[in-house]
């Protein structure tokens, strides 16, 4: 049997994708952008099994949460923050990323994380020995669906 290998050009480029933020009814082009992560973990519950010395381990229930890092250019968050502290109502909204390499056999795979809400957030800053201004923001989502998956490569 042969021995096959990912080919190099199916390594998805990490700098082409593509990310949109929608709140409440408009949809921007989330370009300020430098990365973003969201990580789903499983709930899990220890199960005591007559018998068995070990536990066992049940899915009881999941939650998602990310993070993003971004240019210090927008204040469509800074004014969730502003209307939350003014009003008391807070804002959720939907993030969809996309990931496509045209080099790539793998590939479009797109994922939307729904009723995402922000943890808070960077109000101002400054530095005067930097570069460019960046700022981190944390996250939790409540759903997501996958609309796009990336293909099966050849050989798996």
């Amino acid at each position: 049997m042969a021995n096959i290998t990912m080919k190099a050009k199916d390594a998805i480029s990490a700098k082409l994708a593509e990310c949109y933020v929608t709140i409440g009814t408009r949809r921007y082009n989330f370009m300020q952008a430098i990365n973003l992560e969201a990580s789903f973990e499983k709930t899990k519950t220890d199960i005591p099994i007559l018998g068995k010395t070990g536990k066992g381990n049940k899915a009881t229930g999941w939650s998602g949460s990310g993070s993003a890092t971004f240019h210090y250019n927008t204040n469509i968050f800074r004014q969730m923050m502003l209307d939350y502290k003014n009003t008391g109502q807070d804002t959720y909204f939907e993030i969809q990323v996309s990931n496509e390499d045209p080099t790539s056999d793998a590939g479009r795979q797109t994922i939307v994380f729904i009723d995402c809400n922000i943890d808070g957030g960077i109000l101002a800053k400054f530095d005067a020995g930097g570069e460019y201004l960046e700022e981190d923001m944390d996250f939790t989502f409540e759903d997501f669906k996958m609309p796009e998956s990336f293909n099966e490569l050849t050989g798996m």
